[in-house]
């Protein structure tokens, strides 16, 4: 392990690719897929940051998990994981996340740990994954209210897989366990999903209909490998009262009067009622969020969308539409 001074700046989070089912061997070990936001938290003599996945200092907004951090034993570390929100049943939920940070309800977010890049004037990232689990789950030992070390098997990645889904997880996350960390690397990370769930770039809103207040439905998009925006279909289910009347906030002030996409959204779709461009309102794509889907249709709409939750912690431009491929 190289020797520095101090834990570093900022690193930049190491990624995952989607595939179709986990892989099997004994060189992949398996975890839950967690449904919070991406965090790395640096400790260095008593100074605790919490980082987003962009390297955004994100600190006070959850001062409970900082004195959490606080009470680890290491003096300087730098830990990757996910905060969280969890159901009572223990499975995190990012509906749950959302809610808690637009009614102030933080104290009780989880920081599930899973990779540690440094330890106590080490630089542990150059190990592999493996041994740096086995040095990260000695520091999480304590049980300390608000921290968590994240579980794991190796091998028996579709069983795994199978057990994740019965559970009502969000997927799973297969590594391969003698690697060292990769920045920004999406080929050692492996996601195998078992919801259709999926961020979006909101691209403008529909005028609300009946009882609904505020706003009907958001109009999704995503951008292709071109940087061209697409329409990707509508969400107009999830939402609590209280969600529509903020996001509506946030949208108005973003309101433009020229489309964003490249292209006009389809007026008609089999699967839902027609889209009235007239009545659309358009904003400046730069809103992200979470939803969960049935199906893509053939004409590369979404079925059955329902919100989740805005993303934060992704910006707009790193959205596109993700398609499974094989693990090998």
């Amino acid at each position: 392990m190289g020797k520095v001074s101090g834990p570093p700046k900022w690193i930049e989070p190491q990624l995952s690719r989607v595939v179709d089912e986990a892989p099997a061997g004994n060189d992949w070990l398996h975890e839950v897929k967690y449904d919070g936001y991406r965090m790395h938290a640096r400790l260095d003599r008593g100074k605790i940051q919490l980082l987003t996945r962009t390297g955004l200092d994100w600190s006070r907004r959850y001062p409970r998990t900082i004195e959490a951090l606080r009470s680890l034993p290491g003096k300087t570390a730098y830990l990757d994981g996910e905060l969280c929100a969890l159901r009572p049943d223990g499975v995190p939920a990012f509906s749950r996340l959302q809610a808690a940070m637009d009614e102030g309800r933080t104290d009780d977010l989880v920081f599930i740990v899973f990779d540690l890049l440094y330890l106590n004037g080490k630089i542990t990232a150059e190990l592999p994954l493996i041994k740096r689990k086995e040095l990260l789950q000695p520091l999480l030992a304590g049980k300390i209210r608000g921290l968590r070390f994240s579980d794991h098997i190796v091998g028996n990645g579709r069983r795994f897989h199978e057990e994740a889904c019965r559970l009502g997880v969000e997927g799973v996350i297969s590594k391969r366990i003698d690697r060292p960390y990769a920045p920004g690397n999406r080929g050692l990370w492996l996601k195998v999903k078992c919801l259709n769930r999926e961020e979006f770039v909101v691209v403008g809103w529909t005028e609300p209909a009946r009882s609904r207040s505020h706003f009907g439905a958001l109009l999704l998009g995503y951008y292709s490998n071109d940087r061209k925006l697409h329409y990707a279909g509508r969400a107009g289910t999830g939402f609590t009262e209280t969600e529509l009347k903020r996001l509506a906030g946030v949208l108005r002030l973003l309101e433009v009067r020229q489309m964003p996409l490249d292209k006009p959204p389809p007026r008609e779709t089999r699967f839902g009622s027609p889209l009235e461009l007239s009545r659309v309102h358009w904003v400046r794509p730069e809103v992200v969020v979470e939803v969960t889907y049935l199906t893509w249709t053939e004409g590369g709409l979404l079925r059955a969308v329902s919100y989740q939750g805005q993303r934060e912690d992704k910006p707009a431009r790193q959205v596109v539409r993700s398609i499974p491929h094989a693990a090998g």
